[in-house]
């Protein structure tokens, strides 16, 4: 904190004894010796505190990791338990692709119908048309 040395601590030593006489010189470096352990049990007592609000904020700083190392495991958990349950999952018959025996869409019109029976199949499968507002009949 303070760099003394021999050399300085002599100085001061001669600067007290031309400023405070003789008899009161004990008395002036009890008063000095109480203001430096008061100084020191401050600055000891700060620097624990201090100390001690690190290490809280570590603790915090590590709970929160902790905690983050926990949600990302449990949602690695769920997604590997999601593509388990996916690769192990089978369709229902239902459900599943049309095999080569059923046709996939609807009928095709017969290749020995000529083409009038085809527009009039189409022709019924138009829907009807709304009659026109105004008219009545």
């Amino acid at each position: 904190m303070f760099d003394f040395d021999v050399g300085k601590l002599l100085l001061i030593g001669v600067v007290a004894l031309i400023f405070i006489p003789p008899k009161d010189l004990p008395e002036a470096l009890r008063q000095i010796g109480r203001l430096v352990s008061k100084a020191r049990r401050m600055a000891s007592e700060f620097q624990s505190q201090f100390n001690e609000a690190i290490r809280d904020a570590e603790l915090d700083d590590l709970k929160n990791e902790f905690r983050n190392l926990k949600d990302q495991a449990s949602a690695e958990k769920a997604l590997t338990d999601f593509a388990e349950m996916v690769e192990t999952a089978t369709v229902p018959a239902s459900q599943s692709a049309p095999s080569a025996a059923e046709p996939a869409g609807p009928p095709a019109p017969d290749a020995k119908a000529p083409a009038s029976e085809a527009s009039e199949t189409r022709a019924v499968e138009a829907p009807p048309t709304p009659p026109a507002a105004g008219i009545h009949s």
